[in-house]
């Protein structure tokens, strides 16, 4: 408005920049609270009438025209400024709802359970999401600590009602059921049961007891990667693969249980496929063999923010799909 001020003054009558003036409540309106426009507006109505005046506009109709634009345009910025401000507060009321959803579904994570210490990293692939299809939960049970890593097929508001399910299932079946094989015949009669068409779940589960070994239970998911105390990286594959949770429709036998080495000093990272399949600008894909290196800080939490800080600059950009992580780190009590 000063510019226009300015410029105007400058130029002269004859050129007709009075009517810019409206640029500042229309700028007010897009950015201020309606208080904010109602006052630019009135400013920028005084400062159209002095100028109209010096000019010598009001003689004429040229006066009266912009002073008629600069109050419409002042009440439309009044009026998009009120709706915007409904907007806001609608969408903050939405997030807040959002935030109680993610601490009902992905609750926060021991930070020690028995013999391991534990961290976690989810990386949602919408700048605004605080939840997604990919879910995680660590159970200390008299069984042992039981652990889920899984990722839901689809997106949105189904992947999230249907994570919900399976934490469900595995929070209830973790504390009540023997062992391991049992935990996941509970959580394929749950998905069998409720998920329809093709739905399916891609989940891991893994056991740890006193017995310096770690069980894994693969649903047709990513292997878990363990890295040795004296830093050499293994890949816990299973003998052999099975249908993700929810295809059990189909007749095909449920994973078996397989053992690995988990000693003082170990670590298991158990992870989603939006970590090893991000890529960078080659479309090459994230090689977390070769950096599951950098999980070598003392502080797990902080050893896992390293291994997220270098994916994201691999990508160089947001990720394409959620990336959930969980570490379990083994040591003595």
């Amino acid at each position: 408005m000063a510019i226009v001020a300015v410029v105007d003054v400058t130029a002269g009558p004859s050129v007709g920049f009075l009517p810019l003036v409206a640029l500042g409540p229309a700028f007010a309106g897009l950015m201020g609270g309606w208080r904010r426009t109602a006052l630019v507006g009135a400013l920028a109505l005084v400062l159209c009438l002095g100028l109209g005046l010096y000019d010598g506009l009001f003689a004429g109709r040229r006066g009266f025209t912009a002073l008629a634009s600069v109050a419409g345009v002042t009440a439309a910025g009044l009026v998009a400024a009120v709706m915007r401000q409904r907007r806001e507060a609608e969408l903050a009321s939405v997030r807040s709802i959002a935030e109680v959803a993610q601490r009902v579904l992905l609750r926060p994570v021991p930070r020690s359970a028995g013999h391991l210490r534990v961290a976690v990293s989810y990386t949602s692939a919408m700048a605004e999401a605080r939840i997604g299809g990919d879910l995680y939960e660590v159970v200390a049970s008299p069984g042992g600590v039981r652990v889920i890593v899984g990722d839901v097929q689809g997106k949105g508001l189904e992947a999230v009602e249907t994570a919900a399910l399976v934490l469900g299932a595995f929070r209830e079946a973790a504390h009540d059921e023997p062992d391991l094989s049992s935990v996941g015949a509970r959580l394929e009669r749950a998905t069998d049961r409720e998920l329809q068409g093709e739905k399916f779940v891609t989940a891991v589960l893994a056991e740890v007891r006193d017995d310096q070994c770690v069980t894994l239970l693969n649903y047709g998911h990513p292997a878990p990667v363990i890295l040795r105390r004296d830093g050499t990286v293994h890949f816990a594959e299973p003998r052999r693969y099975a249908l993700p949770l929810g295809l059990g429709i189909h007749g095909t036998g449920g994973p078996e249980p397989y053992r690995a080495e988990f000693t003082p000093g170990d670590q298991l990272l158990l992870y989603t496929d939006g970590v090893t399949e991000a890529r960078d600008h080659t479309d090459c894909f994230y090689p977390l063999g070769e950096r599951a290196v950098l999980l070598k800080d003392p502080d797990p939490e902080a050893a896992l923010q390293a291994l997220r800080g270098d994916l994201v600059r691999h990508v160089e950009g947001p990720l394409h799909d959620d990336a959930a992580m969980l570490l379990l780190r083994y040591h003595e009590r």
